[in-house]
C-alpha cells in the first residue's frame, strides 16, 4: 500500500528523465500548485525515497536545489519545511507602475545628446538575417567543425590563462599573429606592440576619438558615409563635417576646400562606404602630405580590405604613412560572422600608451577564450583558406546579382561599378523612388537598405543597397526575380 504522503507527488511515479530533477521539479509543482502550503513540513529524503522507490541520494540532490533557490528551509532538530517567502512569488508578482505615491507618472529624463542621438539612429527595417542584408560576410561558409575542435583544444588548455584578468591591449600571441598577418597581406608598417585588440570597428572608433579630440573638434566623414561613424562622433560632441564621395572615394580636395581645421579625417579607402569607392593614389598621397604638416589624425577603417576581386588587396593607407599620422582599424566580423566582436588597432607608437589607458577603463580587455581560438586559427593557415574561399564565393555571388538586376529591373536601377566589397549600390532610374524598391522587398522579406540611410538628414540621396555576401547565387537570383515580380504588380516595371 502506498504511504499518504505520495499523493502528493504523483509525477515522480511517471516522469521521464533524470530522477533528482524528477525529485525537484515535483516538489516545486507541488509548493507552486499549493498542495504543498507555505510552513508544511515535507517528509524526509529517507521517507520520501522509500515511498517512491528511488535512492535517496537522488532525494537530497532534489532538496538541496530546492533550498539553494529558496523553496525549502531545513530547521535544525525539526526537519525540512517550505519556505514562507517563495522566489516564484517575488518574481511573478505584480508589476510595480513608474510612478512615485502621488500618482505622478515618473518621466525618463535623459541627456540632449541622447536625444539627438535617437533622432539620427535608422533602423534597419528588417531581420538581421534577411536577404540582401547589408554587412553580412559568408556565414554559411564558416568553418564551424574547425572552429570547434580549436576552441575545444583552448578551453582544454586554459586552467590557468582563466584565472588572470586580460590585458587591455589584447592577447600578445594574437597581438603577433596579426602582425604578421596584415604586413604580408596588407602592406603595413608596424610591430606587434603597435597592435590593440578592440571588441569591433565601433570601439575603435570610440576609442580613438575619446583618446585624441575633444568636444567641438571638427572630423571629415563622407556623405554618405559610415553611420555608426557619425554616432560615434556625435556622442562624444564633435563636429561633423561633410565631405563628398565619388568612385575615387573620398573627395580629399573637397575636404581641404572646405574644412581645412579638420582634426580627424575618418575614411575607408580600400572600400568607401557605401558607395564602393578605392581612394585614389593621389587623393591618398594629398591626404597623408596634408595630415602632416598640419598634425591631422587619420582613421582608416579597413573593415572591407579583403574582399577585393580584380585583383590583390591594395596596400593599406597605414602603409604609405612616413609621419605616423595614420590609425588602422580592421575587423574579423565580416570574414568570419556579425557576432564576432574582435577588431583590431594599428596605433602610432607615440600614442600606445595614450590607447591602452582608454581601452583599459573602456572595459578592462576583451575575452580569453575568442582571442585564444582565432590566434590558432590564424598560425594554423585556417585564416587565410578562409579568406580564399570566401573571396570566390563572393565574387560568384555578386556576379549573380548582378546579372540578375541586369536581366530583371534595368530599367530601374543602374548598378554602381565597384571591384570590391559584399554589398552593390544601385542608384534609381526614370524618377522612381528607392523607398519603392524597399517596401517591394520588406513585403518579400528581404533586407536591402536605402542609401538614404547613410546620407545626411537634410541632403538624402536615392539609392539602394544590395548585400549578396550571405547566400548561394541560386538564392540571390531568384531573390531578384520575386523583387521584380512584386514591382511589376505594382506596376513599377515590366518583366
Amino acid at each position: 500500500m502506498r504511504k499518504s504522503g505520495a499523493a502528493a507527488f504523483p509525477e515522480l511515479l511517471t516522469g521521464n528523465g533524470i530522477i533528482k530533477d524528477q525529485v525537484y521539479h515535483a516538489l516545486r509543482e507541488a509548493i507552486l500548485s499549493g498542495r504543498l502550503h507555505a510552513g508544511s513540513k515535507v517528509p524526509s529524503g529517507r521517507a520520501l525515497a522509500e515511498m517512491m522507490g528511488i535512492s535517496r541520494n537522488s532525494v537530497i540532490a532534489g532538496f538541496e536545489r530546492l533550498q539553494d533557490e529558496g523553496y525549502l528551509i531545513t530547521r535544525r532538530g525539526a526537519g525540512t519545511f517550505v519556505a514562507d517567502n517563495l522566489p516564484d512569488h517575488a518574481i511573478s508578482g505584480p508589476v510595480a507602475s513608474p510612478a512615485d505615491e502621488a500618482g505622478e507618472q515618473v518621466t525618463a529624463n535623459i541627456s540632449p545628446l541622447a536625444e539627438i542621438l535617437q533622432s539620427q539612429r535608422v533602423a534597419s527595417g528588417a531581420p538581421s538575417d534577411a536577404l540582401f542584408m547589408v554587412g553580412t560576410g559568408c556565414v554559411d561558409l564558416f568553418p564551424h567543425d574547425v572552429w570547434g575542435r580549436l576552441l575545444g583544444r583552448v578551453w582544454r588548455q586554459s586552467r590557468y590563462a582563466l584565472h588572470t584578468h586580460s590585458e587591455p591591449h589584447g592577447y600578445q600571441p594574437l597581438r603577433r599573429a596579426i602582425c604578421h598577418y596584415v604586413r604580408a597581406t596588407r602592406g603595413l608598417q608596424c610591430d606587434e606592440d603597435q597592435i590593440l585588440i578592440v571588441n569591433g570597428t565601433q570601439q575603435a572608433i570610440n576609442l580613438t576619438v575619446q583618446t585624441l579630440l575633444q568636444p567641438g573638434d571638427e572630423v571629415w566623414l563622407d556623405d554618405p558615409g559610415y553611420d555608426g561613424a557619425r554616432g560615434a562622433f556625435l556622442s562624444q560632441r564633435l563636429t561633423v563635417r561633410p565631405v563628398r564621395a565619388d568612385e575615387e572615394g573620398m573627395d580629399v580636395y573637397d575636404g581641404l576646400r572646405r574644412w581645412p581645421d579638420a582634426k580627424l579625417v575618418f575614411t575607408a579607402p580600400s572600400h568607401q562606404f557605401p558607395g564602393g569607392g578605392t581612394l585614389s593614389l593621389a587623393r591618398r598621397s594629398a591626404l597623408l602630405s596634408w595630415a602632416a604638416k598640419h598634425h591631422v589624425w587619420i582613421l582608416e577603417d579597413d573593415y572591407n580590405g579583403e574582399f577585393r576581386y580584380a585583383d590583390r588587396p591594395l596596400q593599406a593607407l597605414q602603409g604609405l604613412d612616413r609621419h605616423q599620422r595614420v590609425i588602422y582599424a580592421g575587423t574579423f566580423s565580416k570574414m568570419l560572422y556579425p557576432a564576432f566582436r574582435l577588431g583590431f588597432l594599428v596605433v602610432p607608437k607615440a600614442l600606445i600608451p595614450a590607447f591602452e589607458v582608454t581601452k583599459y577603463y573602456a572595459d578592462t580587455g576583451c575575452g580569453y577564450l575568442e582571442q585564444a581560438t582565432l590566434t590558432r586559427f590564424i598560425n594554423e593557415g585556417h585564416y587565410a583558406r578562409h579568406v580564399r574561399r570566401v573571396r570566390k564565393a563572393c565574387y560568384e555571388r555578386r556576379q549573380a546579382v548582378t546579372d540578375a538586376i541586369n536581366q530583371y529591373l534595368p530599367e530601374l536601377l543602374d548598378i554602381v561599378p565597384s571591384d570590391s566589397g559584399i554589398h552593390l549600390l544601385c542608384r534609381m532610374k526614370n524618377g522612381v523612388p528607392a523607398q519603392t524598391v524597399i517596401q517591394a522587398g520588406r513585403q518579400c522579406g528581404m533586407g536591402m537598405q536605402p542609401l538614404a540611410r547613410y546620407c545626411r538628414p537634410d541632403a538624402p540621396q536615392e539609392g539602394v543597397l544590395f548585400g549578396f555576401a550571405a547566400y548561394p547565387a541560386e538564392k540571390l537570383t531568384d531573390g531578384i526575380r520575386r523583387l521584380a515580380e512584386a514591382l511589376q504588380a505594382q506596376g513599377v516595371v515590366t518583366v
